[in-house]
């Protein structure tokens, strides 16, 4: 692993930036990043991970340490634990922000906040971009008898989408990229799919898939949730009551194309509350990492995390 490089101190540096970066990102797109932005004369500190969850300490310890400004420097699993990072930190959300640079397979937050892809120009928004508050998605399950909370800025999902996580070879990701969530998929769709309860505000719905968002996007430039912004205090679900290989194929072609026409049978529910259980072992996900089993209560935050946008 590559040590850290220190190019500030952060008790004296104007911005107080930390780049926290996957290095195994897109085959080693983040070295070339780090090298480049060193070429730069980039004002700021490389802190590397090492294993899942690295992202959530080194963040915390970063704040500790008086940086204001985590830039996420991957994909939207490492935006994810950066985001937890600071929400874990003591007072971190106000005392620091997340700025991005995309380098993972689908980076669907960058997409939301139209952020550029370019190394020098997302640098550029880090350094000169203006800050917005956004809501903040929150998880609230169980994990070995205990009560665990995931923040979370974008996406979750439970049912057949988080199995297709499970099921993703990371060669094949590699490979073909985005294509390789719609391979497992397939594969997801020929076992057993469990019925799923969504409960809001005293209503139930039942489905085999369900899919949350706090912006537009699901999976790419792919509106699936068409009313939702980050700003308007809501968590937006869709809740397929069915599952078959011709709803599947018509969702995947509507990734494939950016334009997806869902089918009747999804409903399309709103609140700032909502409730997944199921009597199966049932997988959730948040930003395209596996995280859980139901059951699970997502909740939000009106306008809690400060982010760098262009």
């Amino acid at each position: 692993m590559l040590a850290p490089v220190n190019l500030m101190n952060p008790a004296t540096s104007k911005n107080r930036i930390c780049v926290v970066y996957n290095p195994m990102a897109r085959g080693g797109r983040a070295q070339r990043m780090r090298t480049k932005l060193e070429a730069l004369g980039a004002d700021c500190t490389f802190l590397p991970t090492d294993a899942p969850g690295a992202a959530i300490t080194l963040t915390r310890e970063a704040i500790e340490k008086g940086f204001e400004t985590i830039v996420a420097s991957g994909g939207d699993g490492t935006l994810n634990e950066v985001v937890n990072g600071i929400a874990n930190a003591s007072d971190g959300l106000n005392r620091a922000r997340v700025g991005l640079i995309p380098l993972g397979t689908v980076n669907v937050f960058a997409k939301e906040l139209c952020y550029p892809v370019n190394l020098e120009r997302a640098w550029r928004t880090v350094l000169r971009g203006t800050e917005k508050q956004i809501d903040l998605g929150c998880a609230e399950f169980q994990e070995g008898g205990e009560p665990r909370k995931r923040y979370f800025v974008q996406l979750g999902g439970a049912g057949l989408d988080a199995r297709a996580i499970q099921l993703v070879e990371w060669r094949e990701k590699q490979r073909v990229g985005q294509l390789a969530y719609i391979f497992a998929g397939l594969r997801a769709l020929r076992e057993p799919q469990p019925a799923i309860t969504c409960e809001t505000e005293h209503r139930e719905y039942v489905g085999k898939l369900v899919l949350l968002g706090s912006g537009r996007f699901y999976g790419g430039m792919v509106p699936v949730f068409p009313l939702a912004n980050l700003t308007d205090g809501k968590l937006h679900a869709c809740v397929f009551e069915k599952l078959n290989p011709w709803v599947f194929v018509r969702y995947a072609m509507g990734f494939i194309s950016g334009n997806v026409k869902p089918p009747s049978s999804v409903r399309y529910l709103q609140s700032k509350e909502f409730k997944l259980y199921s009597k199966s072992n049932v997988p959730f996900e948040l930003e395209g990492d596996l995280i859980g089993r139901l059951p699970v209560t997502f909740r939000v935050c009106d306008r809690r995390i400060r982010v760098v946008v262009p």
